[in-house]
């Protein structure tokens, strides 16, 4: 069975702080055969002159019992590119949710490049970019 993801209602707050736009928040939870195994957070706002996504993904186990200790976080930023979507892997501090526990630690740039579950990210923001209504009509909407 490929991934599911279930989609909260977005949260839809503003002004942001560096454009005074109306931001939307979504928070997504993402299984893999029906099994918890992943979140992911991404963040917009309708005013950036640049159409840019601050996401977070968390991958590991997420069970009943579960710990942050047992996840690592991503920090990504998705924009749509020419031909295809772009994701960049950034530094943890560069990310709205570093020090947000519930994800567990996240990492900077080299070492997320380096983690053994990169593969898995990006294959959760494929899902992403084409399966999240709210996340793919902001993308690919005209500058």
């Amino acid at each position: 069975m490929p991934l599911t993801i279930e989609f909260e209602p977005p949260h839809e707050s503003g002004p942001c702080q560096c454009c005074g736009g109306r931001t939307t928040s979504l928070t997504r939870f993402v299984y893999n055969d029906g099994d918890a195994h992943a979140i992911y957070y991404a963040r917009f706002s309708d005013n950036h002159a640049e159409r840019l996504v601050k996401a977070a993904v968390s991958i590991g186990e997420w069970g009943e019992g579960s710990r942050p200790d047992q996840r690592v976080a991503f920090a990504l930023e998705l924009r749509a590119g020419a031909a295809n979507y772009e994701v960049h892997v950034c530094d943890a501090d560069e990310s709205p949710w570093q020090g947000e526990e519930l994800l567990g630690r996240m990492l900077d740039r080299q070492q997320a490049l380096e983690h053994p579950l990169i593969g898995e990210v990006f294959h959760i923001t494929d899902h992403a970019v084409l399966d999240d209504q709210p996340l793919k009509a902001y993308l690919d909407a005209p500058a």
